[in-house]
């Protein structure tokens, strides 16, 4: 596990790379404001939008998540952990005005930066940023 790549994914490269192609700028793993040692994935700063890609091991995924065996009490722990925690990062943010999305690792990368660029032209629009 801790070969387990947790920056620069091949889905957040993708996704990046089509964002990029798109035309948008953006910033990579931003600190959250307000939060120590928690990062997001894609930021549009004015806009205030956050894009979290989660894995769907580490996040609890209710389509994929497996349960591991071994250690298996440790791990759940764990793992709620990290889920309590992606809710208390997506409230918080909520709470700054920030428009976070989230997106499984399962997510198509074409999908996933589609959704993206909607949310934030409306956001852009809306605001008139």
């Amino acid at each position: 596990m801790s070969r387990q790549g947790s920056r620069d994914t091949a889905q957040e490269l993708a996704v990046r790379r089509l964002l990029h192609a798109s035309g948008l700028r953006y910033r990579v793993n931003v600190p959250v404001p307000g939060m120590s040692r928690r990062t997001i994935d894609i930021v549009f700063g004015p806009a205030k939008v956050a894009v979290f890609l989660d894995g769907c091991f580490w996040h609890g995924c209710p389509q994929h998540a497996t349960q591991p065996k071994s250690n298996a009490e440790w791990w759940r722990a764990k793992l709620d952990k990290n889920m309590a925690r992606d809710r208390e990062t997506t409230e918080h943010l909520e709470t700054l005005g920030w428009t976070v999305l989230r997106f499984w690792e399962h997510e198509g990368e074409q999908q996933v930066a589609l959704a993206v660029m909607e949310a934030r032209k409306k956001i852009v629009d809306r605001d008139g940023l």
